[in-house]
């Protein structure tokens, strides 16, 4: 299984970017589908943004037009984008991937990294 790590979260005022990155010891370029999730407490970790090797992706509504993922299989990293940060988004976010793209859509690990926190406040 993916072991991630996720970097690049902090604090940003509302309208301010970010850029969540990730890696795994494991060859994540490796895998055929990579996905973005978050989470706050009590609340169930959902899916915010997929991509395949084939570059179809998956955004979330809550932040199509302003996130954005991508990968680069030369570094074996993942990263996501986050542009015109709302107080809404801040939550914990995680990375993962998997060889099969429903794994990944519908967030069916068994394990998962630290987590990066966002907050977005002013």
């Amino acid at each position: 299984q993916v072991q991630p790590v996720e970097s690049g979260g902090g604090l940003v005022q509302p309208g301010g970017s970010l850029r969540l990155s990730c890696t795994a010891p494991e060859n994540l370029c490796s895998l055929y589908a990579v996905g973005w999730y978050r989470q706050v407490p009590g609340k169930q970790r959902h899916l915010v943004a997929a991509l395949r090797r084939d570059n179809i992706a998956m955004i979330h509504e809550s932040v199509r037009g302003r996130f954005a993922i991508s990968r680069d299989d030369t570094k074996c990293t993942v990263d996501l984008q986050m542009n015109s940060l709302k107080p809404e988004d801040t939550a914990v976010y995680y990375c993962n991937g998997d060889p099969q793209w429903t794994v990944v859509v519908e967030g069916l690990f068994g394990s998962w990294g630290p987590g990066a926190q966002v907050t977005v406040s002013s």
